[in-house]
């Protein structure tokens, strides 16, 4: 059975991206040095279809296991708007749900991946996305708004964390605005690394 999850890096100090976010700067103001540790990976490249990376250790691993796992996308038109631009043709390799008031026919791209653009909420973005996930995860993609919408609406099994060793100060929080009441949280799996702290939480909603 699908599970929907969330995998997300953010600084020490809670942020998920930093100040002044847009196309020409993506994740905003030092947002990219959060993703320093998967940047490094072999993995992380190969899965976006670009040559890169240093090596292919045990968090290559863990990046190759998140891909594999996954059926299906879910993201905010924000995140949209900053990647498209910049992603790779089939970067995702299968079907996206795009969250967003404008109206737009389904971006169909070379390979597998389309994008479709969803009017009517997270619910409705849901359903499509789990028929299309054929019985693989839907992962929530991000941004932050995005996490946190499916977070207090009860929706979300189980999310990876990555907690990069810095302060970003300011910028966009990955858990603003929670519903602290919403789950009972368990602790699955820490995995120590170089420059990263993995965190497995699963979720059951009370």
């Amino acid at each position: 059975m699908s599970k929907i999850i969330f995998d997300s890096g953010i600084s020490l100090d809670g942020f998920f991206a930093g100040d002044n976010r847009s196309p020409s700067n993506p994740i905003g103001d030092n947002g990219p040095a959060i993703h320093n540790w998967m940047y490094k990976q072999k993995a992380f490249w190969k899965n976006i279809n670009i040559e890169g990376g240093e090596e292919y250790g045990a968090d290559s691993k863990l990046i190759d296991d998140v891909f594999a796992r996954t059926g299906s996308y879910i993201m905010g038109k924000r995140m949209f708007e900053e990647g498209e631009v910049h992603w790779a043709e089939d970067l995702y390799k299968a079907d996206v749900y795009v969250l967003t008031h404008e109206k737009r026919e389904p971006w169909v791209q070379k390979g597998t991946t389309t994008f479709y653009f969803i009017n009517d909420g997270i619910k409705s973005a849901l359903e499509k996305a789990k028929q299309s996930a054929k019985e693989k995860d839907i992962r929530i993609q991000g941004g932050a708004n995005t996490i946190q919408q499916f977070l207090n609406a009860g929706l979300v099994d189980e999310f990876f964390i990555h907690i990069a060793p810095l302060f970003l100060g300011s910028g966009i929080r990955l858990f603003d605005g929670i519903d602290k009441d919403k789950y009972d949280i368990k602790i699955v799996e820490v995995i120590p690394s170089n420059l990263t702290t993995h965190l497995r939480y699963k979720l059951t909603k009370k």
